[in-house]
């Protein structure tokens, strides 16, 4: 009888030892055992875990009450969010190809919650009907990567950076620095540049350049240099070496991207008349809605319309230099007689308008009354950098010019 106690004592430590040695194990494996869990997905800024996604883009012709009626939001609240869109989104310029995103709810219903429009690569619109309708805009956030190109030049600019795999707005944008130091229509074999300038991404994916923080442009042996700095909060430029500003008091031309179909002469056939007169302007071709620019500050004396001259401007810059804009598709809400503008604020859109054949900017240039050729004035240069600022463009200017200089 003793014996069979003893057994069960022994076979008792036994079991329990056991227990004890899993227990510990199992504690240690709880212990270091976290529970896998996926990372909550937000999109525009709105937790979509929930939800369905569907991501389209708006048609040829489409309009933004077809698309939101399609997705089965009704007339009545259509009529709202027009309503609700004044000072936010002008919700007539929906544009064909741009995308916009669908989140519905994830049930029998599909109930549109959200319905996003994206203006361009950063900025988007916001349509939420999750507690009545609010409309807001928002802006992806922008990661920014800065680099160094450089190229010697066999043929153009444009065609050098095109081969090196550059972004074609670096071409542009140089040319738009250097409007006023370099004749691009006389580049030369042999010459080169080297730019250092910020590459934008969002969530991982390039969607083009942001400034060109400075630039070395070789042209007949001469180096050419220019460098970004901001003298207050609103508004950059471009100087060189000794803080010269290489904008003129004038801008090269009032478009961003043109050719230019008809210069200044005085003896040119009519397109349209088929006389031949005085062609006192230079006319810039673009497409139509392109957005027209005062090429220097100045002040409305006339936003009107003309059977010649179609929708037009007209502004006066001092005593000296005035300047017109002709034939656009429509002038810009708010320019009007008496208003200021400053140099590059837009005035208008390109259009047809008047004795025009295509859509395009007539651009006249006054001096002291008199119609002349802008490209044979000797423009008076916009302002060098201030003496209060001197001390802190020197600083800026040497640190630019050792990453223009290095190896990177």
């Amino acid at each position: 009888m003793k014996n069979y106690f003893k057994v069960f004592i022994i076979l008792c430590v036994f079991v329990f030892a056991i227990y004890s040695l899993l227990k510990k194990n199992h504690e240690s494996i709880d212990a270091n055992y976290v529970e896998e869990t996926n990372d909550p997905i937000y999109k525009y800024g709105i937790l979509v875990d929930t939800f369905n996604i569907s991501e389209e883009r708006v048609n040829e012709g489409q309009t933004l009450g077809e698309i939101l009626y399609f997705n089965h939001i009704d007339h009545p609240q259509i009529a709202e969010i027009v309503n609700k869109s004044k000072g936010i989104f002008d919700v007539r310029r929906v544009n064909s190809g741009q995308k916009y995103t669908l989140i519905n709810s994830n049930d029998s219903l599909s109930k549109l919650c959200y319905f996003i429009y994206e203006e361009n690569a950063t900025d988007y619109i916001v349509f939420d009907f999750i507690d009545g309708i609010n409309i807001f805009k928002g802006k992806k956030k922008v990661t920014t990567k800065l680099k160094i190109s450089q190229g010697i030049i066999n043929s153009s600019l444009s065609e050098t950076i095109d081969k090196l795999g550059i972004s074609p707005r670096v071409s542009i944008k140089l040319s738009e620095i250097y409007a006023w130091t370099i004749d691009f229509f006389k580049i030369q074999e042999g010459d080169a540049f080297k730019v250092y300038y910020e590459n934008n991404y969002i969530d991982g994916e390039y969607i083009g350049i942001g400034r060109i923080l400075a630039a070395e442009f070789t042209h007949k042996n001469q180096k050419f240099y220019s460098f970004y700095y901001k003298e207050n909060e609103n508004y950059g430029e471009y100087f060189d070496e000794s803080g010269r500003t290489l904008r003129k008091a004038f801008l090269k031309a009032p478009l961003d991207f043109y050719r230019i179909s008809s210069r200044y002469s005085r003896n040119r056939k009519h397109p349209v008349t088929g006389q031949w007169k005085g062609h006192f302007g230079t006319d810039y071709a673009a497409p139509k809605g392109t957005p027209i620019m005062t090429t220097a500050n100045g002040t409305i004396v006339t936003a009107s319309f003309t059977r010649n001259n179609g929708n037009y401007v007209k502004v006066r810059h001092n005593g000296t230099y005035s300047t017109q804009y002709l034939h656009m598709s429509k002038i810009k809400r708010g320019i009007k007689k008496g208003v200021y503008v400053k140099q590059g604020d837009i005035i208008g859109y390109v259009g047809s308008t008047g004795l025009a054949t295509g859509p395009h900017v007539c651009y006249r240039f006054w001096k002291n009354g008199k119609q002349v050729d802008p490209y044979k004035q000797k423009l008076p240069p916009g302002d060098p950098i201030s003496k209060d600022n001197k001390n802190e463009y020197i600083f800026v200017k040497d640190s630019l010019m050792n990453i223009l200089n290095s190896n990177i």
